[in-house]
Order: C-alpha cells, then sequence, then structure tokens
C-alpha cells in the first residue's frame, strides 16, 4: 500500500518525539546517578555488615541458660545501687582498675595471624579510649563535652596465643572458646579479659558477653581487620574502635538507643534517648525520640571515626562492676589482696 505524504510526516514526527523523550529520561536519570548510587552503596553497607552482634548472643545465652536472666537482673539491682550511692556522694570513684588481657588469635591464614604491632595498637586505643585520652575527644559538641569521662580503667596486654585452625569463619556460637572445636580455651575470666581475634563471618565485626553469664565464654570476640589500627585493618572499622565498644559491653553497657523504640534506655540517666542506631558519620544535630543523639558514643553503630567518648553515667556504670559484691570486682581484689 502506498504512503500518503501526510502519513509519512506524522511517522517522521512521531519517531523524533519518542526518540527526544527517551534522551531526555536518561539526561535526567543521569543528573541523579551519583546521589543514588551514594545512597544505595551505603544501604548496602548498612545491609552487609553487622557492627555487633552481642544482643543476638544474650537471646542465644538466654534461651540456653534459664538462670541467666536472674543473675543479670541481680547484677543490675547492684548496678544501680551503686549509682544511686555515687550520684548522692556516699561512695567515691576507686583508683584506675588495670585490666590484664589477653588475646586469643585463631587464624586459618597469614592475614588472620595478625601481628603482635597490630594487637598492641589495638591495647592502646583501648587504654585511650577509656582514659579520655583519644586525639578525638576535641570533636565532641559543646552539648556533649561535660558529659564526656575518663573511666579510669587501664589495660594490660598479658600474653597473646596464638592457634591455627583449618575454620574460615567461626559464627556467634562461641566455638573459638574451645580448644575441643578447635579454638583457645578461656584463661581465668576472673582475672583476666579474654579477646578472641578471628573471623566471625556473615559481615559481623564483633561481640560481647555481659558480666553474670558462664565463665567458660566471658570475653570479647572481634575479627581481625576490625582489630587495631594497622596490619590488615579495613576501614571505616580500622581505628580499634569495634573492641572499645565491645569491651563496653563486657563492663555492662548497652547500646545507647537501648536495642529498642523511644520508650526503652540505655540505664544510662545522661545518653539521651534514642529509637535506633546511627550509621556513617551523622551531621550534629541528629535529632531523635525528640533529643539531639549522642552519635559520637561508642556505644552506638558510627564508623570508627566519628565516635569518641562515653559519658559520665556510662562510667558510673562500668565502675559498678567492680565494686563490693559487683560480678567483676575479682579483678579489683586481685589489685589489692
Amino acid at each position: 500500500m502506498k504512503t500518503s505524504p501526510l502519513i509519512s510526516a506524522i511517522i517522521v514526527l512521531f519517531f523524533i518525539s519518542f526518540f527526544s523523550c527517551v534522551n531526555s529520561k536518561k539526561e535526567k536519570q543521569g543528573e541523579n546517578t551519583t546521589s543514588e548510587e551514594t545512597e544505595t552503596e551505603n544501604q548496602t553497607r548498612n545491609d552487609s555488615i553487622k557492627r555487633c552482634a552481642t544482643m543476638d548472643v544474650l537471646e542465644k545465652h538466654l534461651a540456653k541458660n534459664s538462670n541467666l536472666q536472674a543473675e543479670m537482673n541481680a547484677i543490675e539491682k547492684h548496678c544501680r545501687a551503686f549509682v544511686a550511692m555515687k550520684e548522692n556522694g556516699k561512695t567515691t570513684i576507686m583508683d584506675t582498675i588495670m585490666i590484664p588481657t589477653i588475646i586469643h588469635v585463631i587464624y586459618s591464614n597469614e592475614a588472620e595471624n595478625i601481628s603482635d604491632a597490630q594487637i598492641r595498637s589495638q591495647i592502646e586505643v583501648l587504654n585511650q579510649d577509656f582514659t579520655k585520652t583519644n586525639a578525638d575527644i576535641d570533636q565532641v559538641p559543646e552539648e556533649f563535652v561535660a558529659l564526656s569521662a575518663d573511666t579510669k580503667i587501664h589495660f594490660d596486654l598479658d600474653s597473646i596465643i596464638r592457634v591455627s585452625s583449618t575454620r574460615t569463619a567461626w559464627g556467634t556460637d562461641d566455638q573459638m572458646k574451645f580448644s575441643s572445636s578447635g579454638g583457645s580455651d578461656v584463661i581465668d575470666a576472673s582475672q583476666y579479659l579474654n579477646i578472641w581475634v578471628c573471623n566471625i563471618g556473615s559481615g559481623i565485626l564483633g561481640y560481647a558477653q555481659f558480666p553474670g553469664d558462664s565463665a567458660d565464654t566471658d570475653g570479647v570476640v572481634v575479627s581481625p581487620q576490625f582489630f587495631g589500627t594497622e596490619g590488615v585493618v579495613s576501614a571505616p572499622f580500622d581505628q580499634g574502635r569495634t573492641t572499645t565498644h565491645e569491651v563496653g559491653h563486657w563492663l555492662n553497657l548497652r547500646h545507647i538507643w537501648g536495642d529498642g523504640n523511644c520508650s526503652l534506655d540505655d540505664f544510662v540517666d545522661d545518653t539521651p534517648i534514642s529509637d535506633g542506631p546511627n550509621y556513617g558519620c551523622p551531621t550534629y544535630p541528629t535529632l531523635r525520640c525528640n533529643t539531639n543523639d549522642i552519635t559520637m558514643n561508642y556505644m552506638d553503630y558510627t564508623d570508627d571515626a566519628c565516635m569518641y567518648m562515653f559519658t559520665e553515667g556510662q562510667k558510673n556504670r562500668m565502675r559498678a562492676v567492680f565494686a563490693d559484691d559487683g560480678p567483676r570486682e575479682s579483678f579489683v581484689k586481685k589489685m589489692n589482696p
């Protein structure tokens, strides 16, 4: 069939209009590519890593040990009594508490068999963070400056234990804490902080055990690429703050949002109420639950470079575990027999 000149012209105009719209759409998509990709990358990173598995591990331990909840309740009652006495001036903070620390390095390759220098760099970070001598303490916003605390807790590297293994990932079932499963047995948890450095897997940076749980598994676990400040460390968790965070749990601190919504708390009076973790490097102020979040606190989920303080309330809570009848008083008794 022969096409008339008018119909031919209409067809040509249609195709010109169609391709013009397609190109316009592509250009518009190109303008938004950078922001969309950045947003996607941030979300992917948050989905692919788990800053801390401590609460997941606690739930598993509670399910296995019917007495654990009662023990933790008793510790919480003791902690609140100590904090109340401290706030009322009826007790004084003890001198600096020394924590002998044993590092268990469990490795399946040379990268996981981290150097002594990397281990020492982590001990140095702990001592800076827990004594408020970290270089970035001056970044604390004015609102929270008066709250920042020197906990007067010091960590001494006692020994390093190295165990070769064929296991490439350990998970969170505490198997790395037993030689019978190819790991390394805990060394007297009443006298030493035990830290296991091994590849946890599943994007998990670390986890810890709260006071009151089994002595056979007491301590902290951190993946090697997030331990210390040199060697095989991986940004943005390359400044040793994962271990600072997990040791905070070992000393009875909760996440600053209380692992719940605005109606739940972390049992510390001077940390603002929040309803969830912060990631990356949040801008200040970050508003949650009608208060400014203390996003730079070690017990949040931000990048290592953006967390740099404990509060006075957290200090009192940590020090409570070393008080008379506290769950970790044996550390003080070792110092002062």
